[in-house]
């Protein structure tokens, strides 16, 4: 059996990965029909709208749709017949952390996959390459391919790949331009690795042959898991060293800096901060102390659970500090909020009975209210109104705080007219730069009081 010569293509799911990922693929395969699939009908009528106003906001990303869309790039509701058209199937769908039942807290909720996948067996008429997108725990393809055996049609055969994503948001769609590599997991069979063979060619289309990895369908798994949990334990590990550098007098910047010209260690991922944040990092790791503890490796669960602990602990840390919080996504460049310290930040300023304006330049007022109504769910959504105030601007919400807490490293922030701010404030003025991202020196000449975490100058 030869490879399949892919011609149509069908992503499950419309959200950070599956949008970003299938825009690119129908850019740069323009013989290819990529149709991308969503339940969520107001979704696919942002992917849809005349104006362009997309559902997600990352760099480059309508420059991507605009040239695609209408040609061989198509958003639906129809996932039926999305399916039935395919000879390649992406499953993109969102893989939260379980929050009950066996597992919960840790656990990937698989709710989402099983469901497409059921859907998949139910419709298809012919064979498909069933391709896993969704950062998963190791052997979902096993569960997978189960499902789609159990409940196939006579004439259709499936084969499953792992292909996980390893995009960073605010800079998808470089990642997807020029990924560092393309990771594809099958089957070891002549079958699994025909499919292989399909979706490598692929990627062929714009990405270097020698950048596209063919390895096993369990190591695939795992190697996602992997990568997010090595690049969060490196944030982990520097943010533990600013509090000790706070403590000493020491500078997190300076100890960094040092630290990354040691070629074995290299100078990313070595930027204190309030912590990580994002849908995917913590999500991961956790996933890898269930899994850990599932396989009877409890000292290995436990090296993972301090790295989530240690974030937990950055967090609280710099809650202490307080109220104008500039910046509410996970991190530049990107209007997604999920995991985002500064939840958890406005979360502990509200316990301490503080009032906060918030300013964030892409981030909708209406996912700040549901973030804050999930982060608090003891409190009704109009009491956490009383006490935080959404604003349309920086200046505007930093104008009568006590002090000001830089959360997301928007370069905005970086240009504000600081007298302005200064002038507008109640004094002592403090600012509590959480991403390193301001002069300092220069602040301090205006009259704020300034901490800058990581560092221990004590003024």
């Amino acid at each position: 059996m030869a490879p399949v010569k892919v011609k149509k293509i069908c992503c499950i799911g419309a959200g950070y990965v599956g949008g970003p990922t299938c825009a690119v693929i129908a850019l740069k395969c323009p013989h290819i029909q990529v149709t991308i699939v969503d339940l969520n009908q107001s979704r696919v009528d942002a992917w849809n709208s005349p104006d362009y106003k997309l559902p997600i906001y990352e760099p480059g990303l309508e420059e991507v749709v605009r040239q695609a869309r209408g040609k061989n790039l198509f958003f639906s509701t129809d996932v039926d017949k999305g399916i039935l058209e395919a000879d390649l199937i992406f499953v993109s769908v969102n893989t939260p952390t379980k929050k009950t039942g066996v597992g919960a807290g840790f656990a990937a909720d698989l709710n989402y996959v099983e469901l497409a996948t059921r859907r998949i067996a139910a419709v298809a008429t012919s064979s498909k390459i069933v391709v896993e997108k969704s950062t998963v725990p190791c052997r979902t393809a096993e569960s997978m391919r189960t499902i789609l055996e159990a409940n196939s049609k006579p004439n259709a055969r499936f084969d499953i790949l792992s292909n996980p994503e390893f995009l960073a948001e605010g800079t998808a769609i470089d990642d997807l331009f020029r990924p560092d590599r393309v990771l594809i997991g099958s089957l070891q069979t002549q079958e699994g690795i025909d499919a292989c063979t399909s979706l490598a060619e692929v990627y062929a289309n714009w990405v270097p042959r020698e950048r596209v990895l063919t390895v096993g369908l369990w190591s695939s798994e795992l190697s996602k898991l992997a990568a997010n949990a090595m690049l969060a334990q490196r944030i982990s590990s520097i943010n533990a060293l600013s509090a000790i550098c706070e403590a000493t007098g020491a500078n997190i910047d300076e100890v960094a800096h040092a630290v990354g010209y040691d070629s074995r260690v290299g100078p990313k991922f070595l930027k204190a901060s309030v912590g990580f944040g994002g849908s995917c990092f913590q999500k991961d790791i956790l996933n890898l102390v269930y899994l850990s503890e599932s396989l009877h490796l409890p000292e290995v669960a436990a090296y993972w659970r301090q790295v989530v602990e240690m974030n937990e602990y950055q967090k609280r840390r710099f809650a202490k500090k307080r109220i104008a919080v500039l910046g509410f996504a996970f991190k530049a460049d990107t209007g997604d909020t999920r995991e985002s310290a500064s939840i958890t930040l406005i979360r502990d300023f509200l316990s301490e009975k503080a009032h906060v304006n918030v300013y964030d330049p892409k981030v909708e007022g209406e996912q700040i209210w549901q973030d804050l109504a999930e982060a608090i769910p003891g409190t009704p959504l109009e009491t956490i109104k009383k006490s935080v105030t959404i604003h349309n601007g920086a200046l505007s919400a930093c104008t009568g705080a006590e002090a000001i807490v830089i959360a997301t490293e928007w370069k905005e922030f970086r240009d504000i007219d600081w007298q302005a701010v200064y002038d507008s404030m109640n004094k002592p003025a403090f600012v509590f730069d959480g991403r390193m991202l301001l002069d300092a020196k220069k602040l301090r000449e205006i009259g704020f009081n300034v901490t800058v975490i990581g560092r221990g100058d004590r003024l």
